[in-house]
């Protein structure tokens, strides 16, 4: 098959959580120039709609939806409405996070909240989109971890910066456990036709302080930090046939900082 058709989504409906993130922005944007249908979903069904049609404007196909991932009852009820709308689902970038935890010393309540969402309720909605996934057919999950899932933290980053460098644990926790998780889903499901991949992005430029970036950018053998762009390609791999035969891995995308 010729590679063009091999990174092409055509009439492939691809769920991004999270899509109005950051890193979300970017995933639903490459997504989507690969023509794929994608639903880009928040907590906040208005920052849903506003993130489709930053998209919707330029002749993309991006639809928005509503969901809590710490309800069972809002991933039912978007499983439910994926499958009424569009009768199936053939990738999903789990891209959603919440960050109540605020630092080091935080109570102990906010790394509670953190799980609810962050482990709890992304299992609980990775298992109704894989099944989804396998319903229709098979296709692609893709797990947005962190490099913060693989290393500690890099405190030096932060030297002479003002209120920076306070981190917190559960975001290294929850995105060690995903990359783990991933393997293990595509373990669990073979033979279905359905591959788990995970990605661990470095740092993205979002106009930090220019002490930060000095410190920061000055590790990376690219020197910068990672732009709009850097993603989008990663993603529409594993989201396609392209990347067929990748399966159960963790790729590390951040400009050769932890070479």
């Amino acid at each position: 098959m010729n590679v063009k058709e091999l990174l092409s989504l055509k009439e492939k409906v691809i769920l991004v959580t999270g899509g109005s993130g950051n890193y979300g922005k970017c995933i639903v944007e490459g997504l989507a120039e690969a023509d794929a249908t994608v639903i880009t979903t928040s907590r906040d069904v208005k920052s849903a709609e506003a993130t489709a049609k930053l998209f919707t404007d330029r002749g993309l196909d991006v639809h928005p939806m509503e969901v809590d991932q710490a309800s069972h009852v809002s991933v039912m009820a978007l499983k439910n409405e994926v499958q009424r709308i569009f009768g199936k689902l053939d990738g999903f970038v789990n891209n959603a996070v919440s960050r109540p935890m605020k630092g080091y010393n935080a109570p102990m309540s906010q790394f509670d909240e953190s799980m609810q969402v962050n482990a709890t309720g992304m299992m609980d909605l990775l298992r109704e989109m894989t099944d989804l996934i396998v319903q229709s057919g098979g296709g692609s999950v893709i797990n947005i971890a962190s490099m913060m899932g693989m290393f500690g933290p890099d405190l030096s980053n932060y030297d002479g910066t003002v209120n920076m460098g306070d981190l917190p644990p559960d975001y290294f926790f929850h995105n060690a456990g995903l990359i783990n998780l991933t393997r293990y889903m595509a373990q669990m499901n073979a033979g279905k036709n359905i591959r788990f991949n995970c990605i661990s992005p470095g740092g993205l430029f979002n106009n930090q302080p220019e002490r930060f970036l000095e410190n920061y950018c000055k590790k990376v053998p690219l020197r910068r930090m990672a732009n709009q762009d850097d993603i989008k390609g990663l993603v529409v791999l594993l989201a396609s046939d392209a990347g067929a035969y990748i399966n159960g891995e963790n790729i590390l995308m951040d400009g050769g900082l932890n070479a």
